[in-house]
């Protein structure tokens, strides 16, 4: 038996490898469908405490109802509309649809059964690379090749998720990770929260950032949504943005969650890019019961903001990988 072992599962109708830290006693529960975690139990005290509030069953695996877990590709979050506009062309990525229904969230990888393209344990980590290709669409008609590498090692857990621009012309392309965590057992109200940013993004009604430099709001003059220093969430409800984010020595922006009653908490980190905080307020399970943390390369609807378009940008026979992953810190 080594330090780490990886293993295949089913939930129901599903595969599901399983990542395993022996020595800690730390499993990851990581589904083909979607490659979206599914567990993150840890050993506190003895017991086994599960981190992730992820999909409970198979039927929840596929409606993906709050995208838990959802790794985010070619784009995070919102598109204004449906709508964007890239090197002069205008797409629309639902040509179908009209009013409310006009509402194209976090992606197209969510519904994708990835292949198993690599399993690997030995004595300092064990990791699983899941791979998808992504052919031209409705409204985005560029091909992409999606490679996802879970590791899960001492320091915890990281995601690689890797966009190759398989086409022949540039593509608008980014990636993010829409995990949920839970560090207690009662509502996350008493949970401490700290965000190493220097400003939050301003929004219409719609969660779309203002246009230029009006969506970024110092977080001085938001002193409601400063957790720059840890405080406890309380009843605020959140959905925002925070950007201009803070690295340590070792390069990684940490944003923490803690529940100061019992000592357990996680560090989320990333190495650029901007943090989402969502509370969850209008899931219809578990509202309030977990707080997403979502790293993403950009900001919500970056497809169609001019300060976005260098960094999105990919061009033919290119690259990007977006790392990000979760520390654990138990009592």
């Amino acid at each position: 038996m080594g330090a780490f072992e990886v293993a295949i599962e089913r939930l129901e109708t599903q595969p599901v490898v399983v990542l395993d830290d022996v020595a800690r006693g730390r499993r990851v529960r990581i589904a083909r469908h979607g490659a979206c975690v599914l567990g993150i139990e840890a050993t506190v005290r003895g017991q086994r405490m599960e981190l992730a509030d992820g999909y409970h069953d198979a039927g929840e695996l596929l409606a993906r109802p709050g995208s838990r877990f959802a790794v985010l590709a070619p784009f995070a979050n919102r598109v204004a509309d449906a709508r964007y506009r890239f090197d002069g062309i205008d797409h629309d990525l639902l040509p179908e649809a009209a009013g409310p229904a006009r509402a194209s969230r976090h992606g197209f990888v969510r519904d994708a059964d990835f292949v198993l393209a690599a399993l690997d344990a030995g004595q300092q980590a064990a990791s699983v690379l899941l791979a998808t290709h992504m052919p031209p669409q409705p409204g985005y008609p560029f091909a992409l090749d999606l490679a996802i590498r879970y590791t899960l090692a001492a320091d915890g857990l990281t995601l690689e998720t890797t966009l190759c621009n398989v086409g022949g012309e540039a593509a608008p392309a980014f990636a993010g990770w829409h995990p949920y965590f839970r560090v207690g057992q009662a509502t996350l109200d008493g949970w401490e929260l700290s965000i190493p940013a220097t400003c939050v993004i301003r929004t219409d009604a719609d969660f779309i950032p203002l246009a230029g430099k009006a969506a970024y709001q110092p977080l001085a003059q938001a002193p409601t949504l400063d957790f720059r220093r840890p405080r406890a969430v309380g009843s605020l409800e959140l959905n925002h943005t925070y950007a201009g984010l803070q690295a340590d020595a070792d390069g990684r922006v940490r944003s923490r969650l803690r529940d100061p009653a019992g000592g357990l908490g996680l560090a989320v980190w990333q190495e650029y890019g901007v943090l989402l905080a969502f509370t969850g307020d209008t899931l219809a399970r578990g509202a309030r019961r977990s707080l997403a943390l979502e790293p993403m390369a950009s900001l919500p609807d970056a497809f169609n903001r001019p300060d976005c378009a260098e960094a999105i940008r990919l061009e033919p026979g290119a690259a990007r990988t977006f790392r990000c992953g979760v520390e654990i810190d138990t009592p």
